[in-house]
């Protein structure tokens, strides 16, 4: 099949969590045989950020680890008629500006592909508009990350036509690498972000450390100098940015990781977990998490990680971790069986093109019933 996916970065990890899942699942697309193309925009905030972290060198490395996917780049007023010639399957990420959203639209009236919208943020909740301003009157379905996400949509008419598609663990990229002694504790790796989570950081995070007298390491961009001296004053190190591609290397020096959920997730949108529950169960990386809702029964609280209802039970937690060698493997074991039962990309990519056959089926049963 022929693909087309359009991103707000490929290249880029940079502040940029949806890039984790999309190399891996197009990745695995491809070397199922299909064709795949990517495309980004090339004033990307995201990829211009990341060269300004890493420079040449950080593109170099994704380009090395990822030989199967080759982003090519789109200005201000794209040909959308010269880039989708020929695609049997194009996706839409929802940080595509809405013009180009849009123009594909309207170059569906006359071909026949599906095309499909995919939502893995929470502005359809926390600001609607923004996602309603679309112009998704062409699309034939929407991936949404999560079954809250998805009953927005349905609320909004797309009925049967909104699927959900969760996103995973790039396995190829994200697996257990053998160390027979974490030399470090406690390893946090998220961006601050516009303080959606500050208060949960405080409590699940940087009071628990320094009551456990758990050393822990903090890695991720965005983190205001006030945010940077809370996590020193705690007993912390800040690391600063780091490429997705060396988590695992990270997450192999640490003993534990910790979960905090971004407000929205809990509050609005629950049962949806960020991309880091599953690279750390992937990994193999003990898991303790602050409170969500696991509705959909993703995983098992209690076998794949363990949740923390408090800041007293998650020092109480990073306690029993640091601590206890055979609970840490306990952990280490499920996340990663759970992993491979359910939540690689590999599995999604089998799910995404099951959701295409499924739309596929659909159209035809409907043009068959016209006639």
């Amino acid at each position: 099949m022929r693909i087309v996916y359009f991103t707000h970065s490929l290249t880029s990890c940079w502040n940029h969590g949806n890039a984790h899942f999309l190399r891996g699942v197009l990745r695995e697309l491809a070397c199922a045989g299909h064709a795949i193309r990517v495309f980004e925009p090339e004033s990307g905030w995201s990829r211009m950020n990341l060269v300004r972290a890493g420079g040449a060198a950080a593109i170099e490395e994704f380009q090395r680890l990822f030989p199967e996917l080759r982003p090519e780049f789109y200005g201000e007023d794209p040909d959308v008629d010269h880039l989708l010639g020929g695609a049997e399957l194009v996706i839409v990420h929802e940080w595509t500006a809405p013009d180009v959203v849009a123009a594909i639209g309207r170059y569906r009236l006359g071909h026949r592909f599906t095309l499909l919208f995919h939502d893995t943020h929470h502005r359809a909740a926390s600001d609607p508009n923004a996602i309603r301003a679309f112009d998704l009157s062409c699309y034939d379905g929407v991936l949404a990350f999560g079954e809250s996400l998805a009953d927005i949509y349905r609320r909004w008419g797309w009925g049967s036509r909104v699927h959900v598609w969760h996103e995973a663990a790039d396995t190829r990229l994200f697996r257990s690498l053998t160390q027979e002694t974490a030399a470090e504790s406690l390893v946090w790796i998220g961006n601050w972000g516009d303080d959606e989570r500050g208060e949960e950081l405080a409590e699940f995070l940087l009071r628990p450390a320094e009551a456990s007298r758990t050393a822990f390491d903090v890695y991720g961009v965005r983190y205001p100098e006030n945010a940077q001296s809370l996590i020193t004053g705690h007993g912390g190190h800040y690391r600063g940015w780091l490429a997705n591609v060396r988590v695992p290397c990270v997450f192999a020096r640490h003993r534990m990781t910790v979960h905090v959920p971004r407000r929205f997730y809990v509050r609005v949108l629950p049962g949806i977990p960020t991309i880091r529950v599953f690279e750390a169960l992937a990994c193999g990386i003990p898991l303790v998490s602050a409170p969500w809702d696991d509705c959909e029964h993703l995983f098992s609280p209690g076998e794949d990680y363990l949740l923390a209802r408090s800041e007293a039970e998650m020092t109480r937690h990073l306690r029993d971790l640091t601590h206890d060698a055979e609970l840490r493997a306990a952990l280490a074991a499920s996340g990663l069986r759970r992993i491979a039962e359910r939540h690689s990309c590999a599995q999604r990519a089998r799910e995404l093109l099951a959701i295409v056959g499924h739309l596929g089926q659909t159209e035809q049963q409907e043009r068959t019933g016209a006639l």
